[in-house]
């Protein structure tokens, strides 16, 4: 068990009391909730999982090391803004993904731009901003936004890297 699975053990296990202490049924309806929203999402992570598996059995490593590896400078960095703006998915599919990349050989700095790049500039959520905040919102959003992933990887290199 690792930290992170530590805490949400501990978090769980205190909101599940929380919730019987206020009666038995808010106890029932939270369990429900929960086994809802797992059974929604489970096939998903099924595929994401099994996604991340084939990349790390069928990814050429060289391939990686070449496009995003620590060695592959300015290049590196905008194929991982690239690939990070066209992942789909939320963060259960994604970073599992991303990790597989990093473990085939990818470096921290363009590492670093395809998270910063998914969370600033996914193309996916786009659709959602467009009909609520129009095309010059998003437009500017996503012109100012594309320097932000570069300089994250950038800093990242030179900080953590290679």
């Amino acid at each position: 068990m690792n930290f992170a699975t530590f805490i949400l053990t501990i978090i769980a296990i205190v909101m599940a009391f929380i919730s019987l202490r206020r009666g038995k049924t808010v106890l029932a309806k939270g369990l429900d909730i929960s086994w809802q929203t797992f059974k929604r999402t489970a096939v998903l992570m099924l595929l994401a999982f099994s996604i991340v598996g084939f990349i790390n059995v069928l990814s050429p490593q060289e391939l990686v090391r070449d496009l995003i590896g620590p060695g592959s400078g300015l290049s590196g960095l905008i194929v991982g803004e690239a690939t990070g703006m066209l992942l789909p998915g939320g963060p259960y599919v994604v970073f599992p993904l991303i990790a597989s990349l990093y473990e085939a050989g990818a470096g921290i700095g363009p590492t670093l731009a395809v998270v910063t790049s998914w969370a600033s500039l996914a193309l996916l959520s786009v659709s959602f901003e467009l009909p609520f905040l129009g095309w010059r919102f998003s437009g500017l959003r996503l012109l100012l936004g594309l320097a932000v992933p570069l300089l994250v990887g950038i800093a990242g290199h030179f900080l953590f890297g290679p």
